[in-house]
């Protein structure tokens, strides 16, 4: 009988090592098994890029309510027979689609040559909100296989152990493509196993939550209709001009599967219902009225989850942006992909930078932040504020699995492949809540964030709060209670580098204030408001609680589910040579109405405290004092700027701030390791104290000049301020070569300023007989032993002859853009130092381009030439290899030659000035704004002491829920909860952090080989027991026990044993 068993057990588990061997190596049943070049099952690169375009006499009319299309056809005509013109031509565009039978809030209208009053008539309808001209989008796809030579084949369903992904921008950028890790050490790369898998969704698919339920909305290029991976396809819609319903491109397919697959590369909710929505042509061609029209559709069909992996910089596209506001409000939960523009600062993209919305950045799997993923900071804020954290949150982004446009699997990379992710996540985790009216963007906003692992040495700007972990936010969000909360949580100006770049420079007495953007998300109701006259500031006592003067900017008004908190942050005088630590907090309370029938009077409160931990020291020395003027910096939106780089072609818009947290990020952080210590004007030069500062720097200045502004900026000079300005090209010809389409006038335009407004710099300079010229150079050269690029600059037109003037030969850039012809210049005047002749006064230096310190398009930096330059103007130390140059030549006369003359003709640039108005077609100085004045808030202070780390105690107390102890889950009626623990911060996801202690994506690879080889040895140890067993029973003499009888109650027991009582 032994033997038997032995031999029996030994089939079997020779049965299940072959079947497994098999699998491994065949991969699941299917129909037909790709190759590894079939399209639908394939390894790609996804090559994004994005652009639009104003459409020529096409307007958006926005209504302040949803009307029928006669009410809407009869405000419209009501309105345009009040502008008197009887010639005026106009119709309504039909829009055919499916929300065409129902009421709306927009109209498209095509207006012949409408002139601005004529749009202004419009607007003064009492019913009309707003009139914007129609966008066409253009999205570029380009799916590009591994190269062979870098990479060899794989089949479809196998893994492989190394990847060499390559991306573009998703808006408007060049490509760009991360390394293959964090570190240079060799090591062993993982396996891509299933995202679903990797971040726990099967936890909850053993709890019996797969998405049943949750309407989720794919915004892309559409799915065929019998695609095999999809079995709860609720409906598909057409909002193009094409007449099918077909994904003719993947993208659509792939975003859909990485949410709702049911086979092969699975989902995360296979069972939720999918509306796929097709709002992007083959052609890849969309319009912002495609998308209004089918927003409008989502609201109607009450959405709750809805996906777009789209995005571009324009964040002023205002019927987008207020649809999104309003996708909200109606509790729809938008997840989007914050652009492919990495690793550059100031890069995210719209809608993924709202409040409301869920931005996702991308990650490989190393938990490393990918190279294209944009960064943050947001941008809406400048020049006078500061931009808020974003992404929200960071997710695998790089070779992900989803399926193919007709089936298969194909692994693609970006932000776009992130995005959807974390829509499949929220769709499983919203099917997991039984009371679905706590289910709404702010709630479940506030579950992914409070719930998120944070990555290790990465800063806030690269990962929000962090990496989705799908089991924690399950436990917060079951465990959840309409409450507000803050993103940030906490404010702490020590902790690097997670709060870069507010820890890189400690504060200190008439420094300008730190300001850090803090969002208050409302996961109570859809408004709200802030109680008490303002948040509550209360210092600590103990921990030198009157060392800080504190500030706080805020709407009253919670709409949509958010609002931002201005924190402004000032050394107090009596810390004027104080060095240490401060500490206190400030306590917000929003009040909120119950969005349905609430036992507590109809509305509900919340109070939230956020901690502040701020480092002190005493006054820098002036000369230590650097002064960056953003004030006089415009960028796109909302007006036209072209790059500072003419080669730049492929992205021929300025949107990334001119910050110095954003593409000016690696000039700051050199700046700081030099012992500098740099602040950032938002305001007119009238609004700073020069006695303060060695240094003013005046980087790609685009904007005009108040002639307060100018007389002041003189005035400083003389007593002891000095000027460092970095100029760029501008040239009236190259201007109009290099045009744009003005979506106001309906014309086509040259941009406003060159890549700096040199008429407006030459104003400032005259005094001091400086000017820059309209010339247009670029090249290489070498100066003081470095290896330097000119890129698309300017040269200096006149200068005292007393200064130092640096000349290089250099390549006409002007005559190859305007006459595709190329010569050399030789000795063009590129960099000049001057000492102001006033005692005490002043120095001042000019450089003709500003590439070699901008992020953006730096080719090779010169941020030993602004060393040098801030030596001369701060301690008025001329460095020798410059002033004993052999590049060096006398100062320019100027005489000769005619300075630059401001765009007449077509110039628009007083739409988007801060200085300039319209007056009589003429434009003039505004009048002076006044300066900024902060209302300081009133200390009450408390006897607390604050926790040493910020963050650990704030990460326990998330949302009032200890993120250690596991709690009691809500689990489905007679399904068994299995076991898992949270993750800890700086943990790794590991095999042993899922039940059953292997990973499916890393079990096919690397424990499958070794599956026989344990059958084996298990089958040998199984077979020496039994052996063993059955000598001993042989060799002892057989024996008769004697026979108990049982009690009653044990036989009873033993008759139903075997049998599971049913819950």
């Amino acid at each position: 009988t032994a033997l038997q068993s032995v031999f029996f057990i030994m089939i079997i588990l020779n049965y299940i090592g072959s079947q497994w061997e098999g699998s491994r190596t065949k991969g699941p049943p299917n129909p037909k098994q790709p190759s590894a070049c079939d399209s639908n099952c394939s390894q790609l690169t996804l090559k994004l890029e994005f652009s639009s375009k104003v459409v020529e006499d096409e307007y958006i009319i926005g209504f302040i309510g949803y009307f029928s299309a006669k009410a809407r056809s009869l405000y419209i005509s009501s309105a345009l027979r009040n502008t008197g013109d009887d010639m005026l031509e106009w119709h309504i565009v039909p829009r055919e689609n499916p929300a065409s039978d129902f009421p709306s809030d927009f109209e498209l209208v095509h207006i012949r040559q409408a002139s601005p009053s004529n749009l202004l008539t419009l607007e003064d309808h009492p019913y009309i909100k707003r009139v914007t001209p129609q966008r066409k989008v253009f999205r570029m796809l380009k799916y590009v296989s591994v190269p062979e030579a870098a990479e060899p084949t794989a089949p479809c369903n196998a893994s492989t152990r190394t990847q060499k992904w390559q991306s573009t921008s998703l808006s408007l950028g060049s490509g760009f493509w991360h390394a293959t890790g964090r570190h240079s050490s060799r090591r062993l790369l993982r396996a891509i196993p299933r995202v679903a898998q990797i971040l726990q969704a099967d936890v909850l698919w053993q709890m019996g939550h797969t998405g049943s339920g949750v309407k989720v909305a794919v915004f892309d290029t559409g799915l065929s209709e019998k695609h095999p991976h999809f079995k709860n396809v609720k409906e598909r819609t057409n909002w193009t001009n094409e007449k099918t319903l077909d994904d003719g491109l993947g993208h659509g397919t792939f975003v859909a599967g990485v949410i709702a697959s049911m086979r092969e590369c699975q989902g995360f909710a296979p069972d939720s219902e999918l509306h796929i929505f097709r709002v992007f042509t083959n052609n890849q061609v969309s319009y912002t009225s495609w998308f209004l029209d089918a927003f409008n559709y989502a609201i109607l069909k009450k959405i709750h989850v809805l996906n777009l992996s789209i995005g571009g910089p324009d964040f002023m596209d205002h019927p987008f942006v207020d649809k999104v506001w309003e996708l909200t409000a109606n509790r729809v939960i938008m997840v989007s992909a914050i652009g492919n523009d990495g690793p550059l600062y100031g890069t995210l993209n719209n809608p993924a930078d709202q409040m409301d919305v869920i931005g996702v950045g991308g990650i490989d799997f190393e938990d490393n932040i990918a190279r294209f993923s944009s960064r943050g900071m947001t941008t809406w804020e400048l020049p006078g504020g500061y931009g808020r954290v974003k992404p929200d949150i960071v997710t695998y982004g790089s070779g992900v699995r989803g399926s193919g446009m007709k089936e298969g699997c194909r692994s693609l990379s970006g932000t776009s492949v992130a995005s959807p992710v974390v829509a499949g996540a929220v769709t499983l985790l919203a099917s997991t809540v039984l009371n679905r009216e706590l289910v709404n963007p702010a709630s479940m906003k506030q579950a992914l964030i409070a719930s998120a692992r944070r990555l290790p040495g990465v800063n806030m700007f690269e990962q929000g709060h962090g990496k989705l972990d799908l089991i924690r936010a399950y436990q917060i969000l079951n465990s959840y209670r309409p409450q507000a909360s803050l993103s940030p949580s906490y404010i702490d100006l020590t902790e690097c580098p997670y709060m870069w770049p507010y820890c890189s420079q400690p504060i200190y007495y008439g420094g300008m204030p730190t300001i850090v953007n803090v969002t208050i998300l409302n996961g109570m109701g859809v408004t709200g408001r802030i109680v008490d006259i303002q948040p509550i500031w209360q210092p600590y006592l103990t921990q030198n609680g009157d060392h800080i003067d504190v500030a706080l900017s805020y709407s009253p008004l919670l709409w949509p589910r958010a609002v931002y908190l201005d924190v402004s942050i000032s050394a107090a005088k009596k810390a004027a040579t104080w060095e240490g630590i401060y500490h206190c907090h400030i306590m917000v309370t929003v009040a909120s109405p119950a969005e349905n029938d609430s036992e507590v009077g109809g509305e509900l409160t919340s109070t939230v405290k956020l901690p502040i931990k701020v480092k002190i020291v005493p006054t820098p020395p002036r000369s230590k004092r650097v002064l960056w003027d953003q004030y006089h910096n415009l960028r796109y939106p909302p007006g036209y700027f072209p790059r500072d780089n003419l080669r730049m072609k492929n992205d021929p818009l300025d949107w990334n701030g001119d910050h110095i947290h954003t593409n000016f990020r690696d000039m700051y952080q050199h700046l700081r390791s030099m012992g500098y210590f740099v602040e950032v004007l938002g305001a007119p030069f009238t609004c700073f104290d020069a006695s303060q500062y060695g240094t003013l720097l005046m980087v790609d200045s685009e904007e005009e000049y108040f002639p307060e502004e100018i007389t002041k900026l003189r005035r400083d000079i003389d007593n002891g301020l000095s000027l460092i300005i970095f100029s760029d090209w501008y040239n009236t010809s190259v201007m109009r070569k290099v045009k744009f389409y003005d979506e106001n006038t309906r014309q086509w335009w040259m941009p406003d300023t060159g890549g700096a407004n040199v008429p407006a710099l030459n104003d400032l300079l005259t005094v001091w007989g400086m000017a820059f010229s309209d010339g247009l150079y670029e090249g290489d050269f070498t100066l003081a032993d470095h290896d330097m690029y000119y890129a698309s600059g300017c040269s200096i037109a006149r200068f005292p002859e007393d200064g130092i003037v640096i000349a290089k030969n250099l390549k006409d850039q002007g005559l190859e853009v305007l006459k595709q012809e190329t010569a050399v210049v030789e000795g063009v005047p590129i960099l000049g130092l001057y000492q102001t002749p006033s005692e005490g006064g002043g120095r001042i230096a000019l450089y003709g381009d500003s590439n070699c310190i901008d992020d953006s398009h730096r080719q090779k930096d010169c941020f030993w030439l602004l060393d040098s330059l801030l030596q001369f103007t701060s301690y008025s130390m001329t460095p020798p290899s410059l002033s004993h140059s052999h590049s060096r030549v006398a100062a320019p006369p100027g005489s000769d030659r005619p300075l630059p003359q401001r765009l007449e003709a077509g110039n628009h640039l007083y739409r988007y000035s801060k200085v300039l108005e319209a007056h009589l077609g003429d434009p003039k100085p505004r009048p002076l704004p006044a300066c900024p004045h902060l209302s300081w808030a009133k200390p009450q202070p408390v006897n607390e002491t604050a926790p040493r780390t910020l963050w650990e105690a704030i990460s326990k107390l998330s949302l009032g829920f200890d993120l250690g102890q596991s709690r009691p889950s809500r689990n489905v009626k007679g399904v068994p909860a299995p076991r898992f623990r949270p993750f800890v911060s700086w943990e790794r996801v590991e095999p042993w952090d899922i039940p059953g202690s292997i990973m499916p994506g890393r079990y096919n690879q690397e424990v499958g080989q070794t599956i026989p080889v344990f059958a084996f040895l298990g089958a040998m140890v199984v077979l020496f027991f039994f052996v063993v067993q059955l000598t001993k029973a042989k060799s002892k003499p057989k024996r008769r026990k004697p026979r108990v009888k049982r009690p009653t109650y044990l036989q009873q027991q033993q008759s139903t044993a075997g049998k599971n009582p049913t819950v």
